[in-house]
């Protein structure tokens, strides 16, 4: 069954029809002709907060396991093939869901539906111990060269932490943990993708230059035989109170160029109006160098280098504001909080100008028109809106729901969120090399004088 959608206001003209598989499968195509391309992108419903204690980071891990090869495609053929064909692709992995995609010159499109209905289908008889062991070794690099040697690299698992209590759906971020990814076996991947990698567990989005009926043949034709999997548990409950309750804060001393105060506010799921208000209040605080707190903190105080505000949107669980302002010179941390804090109370007193919405409201639609603008983007958002809100279609009206935000709502979630007990602060103190040194030292002398002890 398929019905087509109509161009409403906001939606700038663009149209979805959308389909069902036997199987479960949910199907989404979107016809632009402008020019001769088309995406795919392939959403499963499940991330980081499908995991288990003793098991992160699993998600994460079989994204790449998907791209090892599978019953037709060994080894990287799947990026051979591509972009041996002239296109581009990738996955990603995220608390709520991951994701597969690939933009290829409309005459390759039968080859990348091919290519994700392959892997569906029989990603397990390709999965062995050395693939297995192949990619382990790829994420724990990533890990290690995106979180644990940069600076300020576990700031947003830290902050994850803080933010979500222990057991929380969402404590954990989907990298992992080291010790979780070399305990995670062969078989604990095969019952992954046997629990989650099924038709009626994803959405398929085709964006662009595309024949809608030739397309809709096509996925039958590769899709249509691969059988639905049952068992599939859902989430854990993510929901919490609308606040903290205090301020959660912890100090870390590590090898950092400057001292850095970060921040994350508990905020509504997103989805809501409110979440949509909070995204504008954020905007006015902390995007752009237009923003109050850049222009405070950086222009006339110059006691920070950057300062941004940002909003990580989750449907599963509140949503986080997200604060990062690195200080500029000797500045300590405190001068930089007392400054951010003032800013933050003057705004839930008097909530944002005329200008600021309008500036907020544009910045926000320009963004949605950048994500819809291109073939690649506007397929994953109608993903997402089919897997998170259950309707693709809510993708094309999105910045209509965000215009019709009043500065009385930006205020009253501001005065309401945007407050110290309801926050996770992380402090980065610097400290030399020498003195990382040091600590490791003392450390090994430790652990000699416990061996000797035993």
């Amino acid at each position: 069954m398929g019905h087509t959608a109509t161009a409403e206001a906001g939606s700038g003209g663009l149209t979805a029809t959308e389909h069902r598989l036997a199987n479960g499968l949910r199907v989404v195509l979107s016809e632009d002709h402008l020019t001769p391309v088309a995406a795919v992108c392939l959403w499963y419903d499940v991330g980081s907060r499908h995991e288990v204690k003793g098991r992160t980071g699993l998600a994460h891990l079989f994204e790449h396991l998907m791209f090892q090869g599978s019953k037709q495609v060994h080894g990287n053929g799947h990026f051979e093939l591509v972009q041996g064909a002239g296109g581009s692709l990738n996955g990603t992995t995220s608390f709520e869901r991951t994701n597969y995609f690939e933009t290829m010159p409309t005459h390759q499109l039968e080859l990348a539906l091919w290519l994700e209905a392959d892997r569906m289908g029989s990603l397990l008889s390709a999965l062995d111990e050395e693939s297995m062991e192949n990619q382990r070794d790829v994420v724990k690099n990533e890990r290690r060269q995106r979180y644990d040697n940069v600076p300020y690299g576990t700031a947003f698992e830290k902050l994850t932490a803080l933010s979500y209590p222990e057991g929380h759906p969402y404590h954990h971020t989907p990298i992992g943990s080291m010790a979780d990814l070399d305990a995670a076996t062969l078989e604990d991947a095969r019952a992954f993708f046997r629990t989650y990698y099924a038709p009626n567990n994803a959405v398929l989005s085709v964006v662009g230059d595309i024949d809608p009926e030739q397309t809709l043949a096509w996925v039958e034709k590769y899709f249509g035989s691969i059988p639905s999997h049952d068992g599939k548990q859902p989430p854990r409950d993510g929901a919490l109170p609308e606040r903290i309750g205090e301020e959660l804060r912890e100090v870390v001393e590590e090898e950092v160029p400057a001292r850095a105060l970060m921040a994350a506010y508990r905020l509504p799921e997103d989805g809501t109006r409110e979440s949509d208000a909070a995204d504008l209040a954020l905007t006015v605080l902390g995007s752009g160098e237009s923003s109050r707190l850049y222009n405070r903190l950086v222009r006339r105080d110059r006691t920070a280098v950057t300062a941004g505000f940002g909003l990580l949107r989750l449907a599963g669980a509140p949503s986080l504001g997200w604060l990062d302002v690195k200080t500029s010179g000797d500045v300590e941390v405190p001068v930089i909080e007392a400054a951010v804090d003032e800013e933050l109370a003057r705004f839930a007193a008097e909530g944002p100008t005329p200008e600021e919405m309008e500036r907020a409201q544009a910045q926000l639609e320009r963004e949605w028109l950048d994500r819809l603008g291109t073939v690649a983007g506007r397929a994953d958002e109608l993903c997402r809106y089919a897997v998170l809100f259950g309707d693709p279609q809510l993708a094309l009206t999105a910045v209509q729901r965000v215009l019709d935000v009043t500065a009385e709502e930006v205020q009253e979630v501001a005065k309401a969120r945007l407050r110290p007990d309801n926050r996770a602060v992380l402090v980065y103190e610097p400290i030399s090399a020498e003195d990382t040194a040091d600590a490791a030292g003392d450390a090994e002398d430790d652990q000699d004088d416990e061996e000797a002890a035993k």
